[in-house]
């Protein structure tokens, strides 16, 4: 059975990014022709720059994700629902240079010419990339944070990404009224 998404608009979308990043744990999926990998990513933002609705998202080098977002303009966001809560962990653990998360995971693949998500989400992200920008050791004002998150100096590439549609599905639009 499938599940059903509606579009809506960002101004209506009344849901704590602090929430659906930090705590949901979103997923940052790409495909690059036939081949689909997500990660999960407990960091990011969301707003508004240059005029247009973005989120900011964070991939750090030794991802498969990386790999296939930075040949592709095109990625999409996602919160499986609560009940994929184990999936969501294994996608941020495994690594797709080892292993076909998407086949073992066992989700739902929805794919068109530019994006995939999963059926098993609550919430869509369609995402245009606009911007790329590796973190660096000497940008850091706060030491204290290189200090604690980059022991490996494995630093983050940071994209601005534009939100082009967001979707929930029937059961997570009842958290936004």
């Amino acid at each position: 059975m499938s599940k059903n998404f509606t579009k809506i608009k960002a101004d209506d979308f009344n849901y704590s990014a602090f929430k659906l990043i930090g705590k949901d744990w979103m997923q940052i999926t790409c495909k690059l022709g036939d081949k689909v990998n997500t990660m999960t990513a407990s960091w990011g933002g969301i707003g508004i720059m240059w005029g247009k609705t973005v989120a900011y998202i964070f991939i750090r080098p030794k991802r498969f994700t990386k790999t296939l977002v930075d040949k592709t303009d095109y990625l999409t966001l996602q919160v499986l629902s609560n009940a994929m809560r184990k999936t969501s962990n294994y996608f941020g653990t495994a690594s797709g240079f080892n292993e076909d998360k998407i086949k073992t995971s066992g989700v739902t693949v929805v794919s068109d010419d530019k994006y995939a998500y999963f059926e098993e989400s609550d919430v869509v992200l369609k995402c245009k990339k606009l911007y790329a920008q590796e973190m660096k050791e000497e940008c850091f004002i706060d030491k204290e944070s290189d200090t604690r998150w980059y022991e490996a100096k494995d630093y983050h590439t940071m994209y601005v990404v534009e939100i082009d549609s967001i979707e929930v599905s029937d059961e997570f639009k009842t958290k936004l009224n």
